[in-house]
């Protein structure tokens, strides 16, 4: 079972975490846009409150789980699709399977994945060893605090710690690494149909802005958002911007495709 939070009204927003989150990751979101947005977020297989799938799998079978998500709640008329981190390479990977349930993206601090290069690949992959070593404590320790900017709060960091050693577990988090690890959606980015955003924190060390540019540049149509304050988790450290540009693109998509449904 894949647990989901469904909160709110409007046009639904299918939120995918990072690989140290879970739907937790996005209570910003939900206290911030359900007045406007149906908020659902994941936890993903093998993450926190889901459970730990019968098999390893990749990034098509993540895409996959969320196709079925997203028909599960939303029927076929599709969701806004917003993903941070490697929760946007899953989206990535959702709407260049799935277009037809994708209304729009919405890719916060992401990349096209950590298989443009051995060196990046590899560092990937040391993580999975570095978890079963240390456990998800002493690892969500250990990592979270670089998720933020050197501004954040010790509230924020230890709020971003809690969350990844609730979430995180083997062998869920091995697979996502690996799933990240064998892929390069570098080629593939001129193929996508849809709407899509990209957000990135303006201190964010994880993944930085060429990483988004990268994503911004090889998308047709694609608009790029800096903010500013922002580290890697853009979304939790500067909730009011990243709500205010995901429910003013979320909502501008709607009306454009409404208006194109009218006038076709």
């Amino acid at each position: 079972m894949t647990y989901a939070v469904d909160y709110g009204t409007g046009p639904a927003v299918l939120m995918l975490h990072g690989i140290g989150g879970s739907s937790d990751s996005f209570a910003p979101q939900v206290a911030g846009l359900g007045d406007s947005l149906r908020v659902i977020a994941w936890d993903a297989p093998g993450y926190a409150r889901s459970e730990d799938p019968s098999r390893e799998l990749d990034l098509d079978d993540y895409a996959d789980a969320a196709a079925e998500l997203i028909r599960d709640k939303c029927a076929d008329a599709g969701a806004h699709v917003l993903g941070m981190s490697w929760g946007g390479v899953i989206a990535t990977r959702l709407a260049l399977r799935h277009p037809e349930l994708v209304r729009s993206l919405v890719l916060g601090a992401s990349t096209v994945g950590s298989g443009t290069d051995a060196d990046s690949a590899a560092a990937m992959r040391s993580r999975i060893a570095d978890l079963g070593r240390s456990g998800p404590g002493d690892f969500a320790v250990r990592r979270a605090p670089r998720l933020l900017s050197p501004n954040a709060s010790d509230d924020l960091v230890q709020r971003a710690t809690g969350i990844m050693s609730d979430a995180v577990r083997l062998p869920g988090y091995g697979y996502a690494a690996e799933s990240m690890a064998a892929t390069d959606h570098t080629d593939d980015l001129e193929k996508i149909d849809v709407p899509t955003l990209v957000m990135c924190g303006d201190v964010d060390t994880v993944t930085g802005a060429p990483a988004s540019q990268v994503l911004a540049g090889g998308i047709p149509g694609a608009v790029y958002v800096t903010l500013r304050g922002a580290g890697h988790l853009a979304n939790q450290e500067q909730p009011d911007a990243f709500n205010a540009w995901t429910e003013s693109f979320v909502q501008i998509t709607e009306r454009l495709r409404i208006h194109s449904t009218v006038t076709h």
